[in-house]
């Protein structure tokens, strides 16, 4: 038995709604978030422990960065507990510090798009590779701000792009944000 509910990832991503995530140069407001409830949940990296997901087994608040399909790194927040290896992948966000510096990352994107969709954000925030364990609840580097002094308006539903457990709704976004990506099922998800 583990030590925590799969629901206690759902909550720390509703959590990040409105934080601000800080890379190099830039930061956002965390406007689209899926929780991935790690050993209990066949859409996680963490569900078959590999080199890969072994940052999610360990403490929570740390930054798990991987390549999806050899083209976009993706940034997530490991939330833990460590034998649950939960974590939650950033979607989308909007500018808020840097405006500038991610312009030129995403050179001709309109401001609303630039941190729209996991590899877009983490391209707008300069976030590499060579982020993996950053620790999170620090005051410099890639980092996040304390949570918003008010909650913003949560909706929910699938999660995109996966092709198992593809109905279960942990894509929680601020609702009738314009940075928040738009939602595609996956074409392997069973109908």
């Amino acid at each position: 038995m583990t030590s925590a509910s799969p629901d206690d990832v759902v909550v720390r991503a509703r959590g990040l709604l409105g934080r601000v995530l800080h890379g190099h140069g830039a930061a956002v407001r965390i406007t689209e978030v899926e929780a991935y409830g790690g050993v209990d949940d066949p859409a996680s990296h963490a569900f078959t422990r590999t080199p890969r997901s072994e940052i999610m087994y360990g403490p929570p608040w740390r930054l798990y960065v991987y390549r999806s399909y050899g083209l976009h790194v993706c940034a997530n927040v490991v939330t833990g507990p460590s034998d649950r290896a939960a974590a939650v992948l950033v979607r989308a966000g909007e500018v808020v510090d840097g405006l500038d510096v991610a312009r030129a990352r995403r050179v001709g994107v309109a401001d609303p798009a630039l941190a729209r969709g996991p590899g877009n954000l983490a391209r707008a925030l300069g976030i590499t590779l060579g982020d993996l364990g950053a620790e999170l609840l620090t005051d410099e580097g890639v980092r996040l701000g304390p949570e918003p002094s008010v909650e913003p308006p949560v909706s929910a539903g699938p999660r995109v792009g996966v092709s198992k457990a593809a109905d279960v709704p942990w894509r929680f976004w601020v609702t009738g944000d314009p940075t928040v990506s738009a939602y595609r099922r996956s074409p392997r998800a069973p109908a």
